[in-house]
This record gives C-alpha cells, sequence and structure tokens, in this order.
C-alpha cells in the first residue's frame, strides 16, 4: 500500500486494505445479522487494523493528515469508546496533542465520568471514530463533548456506510464529518479486484438505500 495522498487514492487504498485484512467481509447472498436485526451483506472490524503494524501506521497518519490540514488549531483528539479508542490515541500521539475519550453513557460508579481524561473548557476538539453507521452513538459523543463545554471543530473516521440518513443527522447537527473510506468505494474496489460477482453490484447498492428492511422477505 503506498503512500498517495490524494482523496482517490486514500479511499480506495483503505478499501482494499481493510477487505486484505477481513476487517471488512462482504457477504451479500449469506447476508450477517446486526445485533439492531438488521440483515446486511458487509460486515465491518476495524479493529483488526491495530494487529497489522504497517497498515495501522497508515491509517492512523491519513487521519493525522486530515487533522493537521482541515483542523490546525485543534487542542484535543477524542476517541468514541470503544471502539475507536485505540485509533484516536494513536492519532493523538503522532499529532503530539492530550486525548481524552467518551463512555456510550456516564459511569454508574466512582465519579460518574462519560469523558475519560482532561477536558478543559472551550478546548478545540477534534472526534476519531473508527466507522459511521446510522451516526446516532457518533453524535451522542459529539453531544456530551459540547454539553462538558468542548469546542467541537469536526470528526474523523475511517469507514462510512453512507447511509443517507447518517448524512443529514451530520449536517442537521452541523457536524463537519471526514472518513478516509466508505462503502460505495468499498464494492467498486471488491469487483474490480475480483472479490464479488459483476451480479453481486445491484443487490449491494440496495442495500444502502434500505438498510432496515434489505434482506427480510415480507
Amino acid at each position: 500500500m503506498n503512500m498517495d495522498n490524494s482523496i482517490e487514492s486514500v479511499e480506495r487504498q483503505v478499501a482494499k486494505a481493510l477487505m486484505d485484512i477481513n476487517a471488512v467481509m462482504l457477504r451479500p447472498n449469506e447476508p450477517f445479522v446486526w445485533a439492531s436485526g438488521w440483515h446486511s451483506p458487509i460486515y465491518c472490524d476495524n479493529r483488526k487494523i491495530l494487529s497489522y503494524p504497517d497498515i495501522r501506521e497508515k491509517v492512523c497518519r491519513w487521519m493525522a493528515d486530515i487533522i493537521l490540514k482541515q483542523y490546525p488549531e485543534v487542542e484535543v483528539i477524542a476517541g468514541v469508546a470503544t471502539g475507536a479508542i485505540a485509533h484516536g490515541y494513536l492519532v493523538a500521539h503522532m499529532l503530539g496533542k492530550p486525548f481524552i475519550y467518551v463512555r456510550p453513557k456516564p459511569k454508574d460508579h466512582g465519579t460518574g465520568s462519560q469523558i475519560e481524561g482532561l477536558l478543559e473548557k472551550g478546548a478545540k476538539v477534534v472526534v476519531v471514530e473508527d466507522l459511521i453507521s446510522t451516526g446516532k452513538s457518533s453524535l451522542a459523543a459529539v453531544d456530551a463533548l459540547g454539553k462538558a463545554g468542548a469546542d467541537v471543530m469536526g470528526m474523523v473516521a475511517i469507514f462510512s456506510y453512507n447511509f443517507n440518513y447518517a448524512r443529514k443527522a451530520f449536517e442537521n447537527s452541523n457536524v463537519e464529518l471526514t472518513t478516509l473510506s466508505n462503502y460505495d468505494t468499498l464494492i467498486d474496489v471488491a469487483n474490480e479486484t475480483g472479490y464479488i460477482r459483476n451480479e453481486d453490484m445491484d443487490t449491494l447498492r440496495e442495500w444502502r438505500f434500505s438498510p432496515s428492511t434489505w434482506g427480510i422477505s415480507e
């Protein structure tokens, strides 16, 4: 995986790398079932990136470069628990910035904290996320940071399913989202490399537009 930093190249390189290490798997004819009950032709586990030093370095460097370019005034990097804690820390380390992370909800013991680490009022924060699906949990983390007094500048994620309502949710929340790669790029690369068949492309495209009902027999 060469270090070409053009937007299109990064999207394709990340998509191919995720397939190479089975961080993403496509099974249009044997769908996965998510915890939500949704049927899906794709399963994504970006935590596998952490086990591959070369890919891990490139992915986190690309995220750090995006943050440096788009948010040069950033003061703190925040990871979303639990999937983005490690990636967020590595990005913060590359940038020489403080790191914090946001729990899905406040602890039910001790201090009851939802945000772990030092966050000063008014601090300029960029959020690191591993995967964007509906956007609900990601935006909940942004909301928690805002309530704690942070100035959230934007979010950078590794991969997005590109659901329309996720895009709208980010737009409505006025949160700028940048992702290294996405579902549309992934299935194109998968088709070009022979990972999936041409006849599967329509099925894979249909899923993105109606994921909650896709694959469910009436």
